[in-house]
């Protein structure tokens, strides 16, 4: 830096030839020779110029060398500007004091030594440097004195006005500053938060582990955080986000650690808040659901419980009424053993289900071998299997397979399995029976090539008041309550059981797993209570199929019907032909339909006056049916009179019933009369098109 500093030195003589020995002496020392001829032209220089040092002539006309000094002395900026006097003439010593006293350095007389010259001006050349060098450092230390209060002053302010808490520590995580943020956060003073004082006031329940996690940060030197609680000296808590990084020198030396303390107590509040909604609303939507499949269930249980109903007791009233061949009482007594068998094991089912939810289902533990016990079941659904031609592939890895169970309820298990494989399997279909010992397990697995379990209801496939399909269309009846009493017996026994499903189509298998007898158990019987109260929930797999027909009171008939022709439609074969039997026997002349498409022809072909349809078919129900007459012309039967007939007993199912395009609605168990008056009082009526 010196050596790059250009240094003035200025040259004052009345005689130009003066000015150039000078010049010549000096050049060498490589300042900038800057030459006046007078004490005026001198003053002009230094108005713009500073100098290393003077040299300057006594003897000049007009204003002299010592004028010129006294005003170079009297101005601030060159008042400390070094002036060598010349001179060439002796002088006394009185104007040599006069020299110094003006602040002269030196007083030479002419002619000078050139080496003497060099030296004097060359010190104070070099002085200059320095002391130009000193001003720039002191000029450079007090703009970095400046930049660092500026710095200090804004740090002060940022920590002092910072919206979140700041605080710094040591290299071992002691506290050594918080910004006033901070001590507002946590309702402690700059004292008490210093050293681990902060950390005193974390709230209790989280105290421990956010000291161990802490101090497992700042030996790992690594960024810190998380969220905890501190409370209050008034026990106020306060939720709060604690982040924390390293800082280092520019060396890279662990200095300590910078932080910020956030209060996000409001963002917690309202999470709570957010999550109490989300809570009372799935709450919300959990009860309308079980409310809406609660009564799903009840109108199925209307359906399944009249159907077995309507066929006993309108054969029963026939019977009663008529006398038929023996043929025809043989097949009426079986309808009726068969619609009574059905309705005992519905009661049955539900009896159960109540005895579940009540925890007062009770087993009778005994030694039992369980390889005998699904040997029975697979037996006693042999006439179902052979029904639908379905091949049975059984496996039973030992002829002895202690369990401790209930015979009885053990074997319903099985069946229950069974016969859901048997309804759910289409003729021709396969099912296999294994049975194998797994370790310290019992496994019996049920599987079958049926239409399969959807992917979204699988996990609800062992539930109380939940059907795949609950709708009136749906091709298989039941309560859906099997599978459901199934898992809790199997889990009464300390079982379990499990369900699987490539998908809609490719089958379904269940697995069942029974610890085996222990030494232990092997005398001794237990009595063991369910204690399970689940909400109610079925599943769309059942244990039986139940036949549909109509209970027929025959009392105040009308006396003729003039050989009224009315087609009849149910799915099942037993409604069917009681109900055929009963209006027959009124002189109503009756053709039956199965199904939805089969009506349609029978609509057209045979022209019947009046439609006695089921609402409750698989494939199409009798809705679609009244859809599809109601869209045809009138002269192809599209403005028929129809009665529905159903086991949906409930006020929205006549309300629906009606404004799909029915006349009138009659529930299930039907009595005689009001069937037949509905059919006298619609066949006297004609419906214009244009009320369809």
């Amino acid at each position: 830096m010196l050596s790059e500093l250009t240094v003035n030195i200025l040259l004052v003589d009345d005689h130009p030839e003066n000015l150039l020995a000078l010049e010549a002496i000096l050049d060498p020392l490589g300042g900038n020779l800057v030459k006046a001829h007078s004490g005026e032209e001198a003053l002009r220089s230094l108005l713009h110029q500073d100098f290393a040092v003077i040299l300057l002539d006594v003897q000049m006309p007009g204003m002299d060398g010592f004028e010129t000094a006294t005003l170079i002395r009297s101005r601030e900026r060159s008042r400390h500007t070094p002036i060598i006097f010349l001179t060439a003439f002796n002088t006394n010593d009185s104007l040599v004091f006069r020299g110094y006293s003006l602040g002269a350095v030196d007083y030479l007389l002419k002619p000078i030594e050139a080496d003497i010259l060099t030296s004097k001006v060359g010190v104070f050349i070099e002085l200059f440097k320095k002391t130009e060098e000193v001003k720039r450092q002191s000029r450079q230390l007090a703009s970095i004195n400046t930049e660092l209060r500026e710095s200090e002053e804004r740090f002060r302010l940022l920590s002092a006005c910072s919206p979140v808490g700041i605080f710094l520590t040591d290299v071992n995580g002691s506290c050594t500053y918080t910004n006033p943020r901070f001590q507002a956060i946590c309702d402690l003073t700059l004292p008490d938060a210093l050293g681990d004082g902060w950390l005193q006031a974390v709230h209790p329940e989280d105290r421990q582990q956010v000291i161990a996690d802490w101090f497992a940060y700042t030996r790992e030197i690594r960024e810190y955080s998380n969220e905890f609680r501190f409370q209050t000296r008034s026990g106020e808590v306060r939720w709060t986000h604690v982040r924390s990084s390293p800082m280092f020198s520019n060396t890279g030396e662990l200095m300590g650690h910078v932080g910020t303390v956030e209060d996000i107590t409001g963002r917690k509040n309202a999470e709570a808040a957010r999550v109490q909604i989300i809570h009372e609303q799935a709450a919300r939507q959990q009860a309308e659901a079980a409310n809406r499949m609660k009564d799903e269930f009840l109108a199925v249980l209307s359906h399944e419980l009249r159907t077995p109903l309507n066929s006993m007791m309108g054969w029963a009233r026939l019977l009663r009424t008529k006398k038929f061949d023996e043929e025809t009482t043989a097949r009426a007594l079986e309808t009726i053993e068969r619609n009574a068998r059905s309705q005992a094991q519905l009661i049955e089912d539900i009896l159960d289900v109540s005895l579940i939810v009540r925890g007062k289902l009770r087993l009778n533990l005994c030694p039992i071998n369980f390889a005998s016990v699904v040997e029975q079941a697979v037996e006693s659904v042999r006439p179902l299997i052979e029904v639908k031609a379905l091949q049975l592939e059984m496996s039973v890895a030992n002829s002895a397979i202690p369990v401790c169970g209930d015979p009885t309820r053990l074997q319903q298990i099985v069946w229950n399995l069974l016969t859901n494989a048997i309804k759910f399997t289409p003729e021709q279909g396969r099912i296999v029976v294994e049975l194998t010992q797994q370790q310290e397990q019992a496994q019996l697995r049920v599987t079958d090539s049926g239409i399969g379990i959807q992917p979204e209801f699988l996990p609800h496939v062992f539930d109380r008041f939940r059907q795949a399909d609950g709708t009136t269309t749906r091709p298989h009846s039941g309560l859906g309550l099997g599978l459901a009493i199934v898992r809790h017996l199997i889990e009464l026994h300390s079982g379990t059981v499990q369900a699987a499903s490539e998908g809609e189509g490719r089958g379904a298998s269940f697995t069942v797993q029974i610890p085996l007898l222990r030494q232990s158990e092997g005398q001794e019987d237990h009595a063991k209570p369910l204690n399970s109260a689940h909400a109610l929930a079925s599943d769309p797999l059942e244990e039986n199929l139940h036949p549909s027909s109509f209970i027929l009171h025959a009392s105040s008939l009308p006396d003729a019907f003039d050989g009224i022709k009315v087609l009849v439609v149910d799915d099942e074969a037993d409604t069917r032909e009681v109900l055929a039997v009963t209006l027959a026997e009124s002189g109503i002349e009756v053709t039956t339909a199965a199904s939805a498409q089969e009506a349609l022809k029978l609509l057209k072909s045979w022209q019947p006056k009046l439609l006695v349809s089921d609402i409750g078919m698989p494939g199409e129900d009798g809705y679609s049916l009244i859809r599809q007459v109601r869209r045809l012309s009138p002269a192809e039967g599209g403005s028929i009179p129809a009665v529905a007939l159903t086991a949906y007993s409930r006020e929205e199912d006549r309300k629906q019933v009606l404004s799909a395009g029915f006349q009138m609605h009659v529930s299930k168990p039907v009595e005689a009369t009001e069937l037949l008056q509905a059919i006298a009082t619609l066949s006297e009526q004609a419906i214009a098109p244009s009320s369809v």
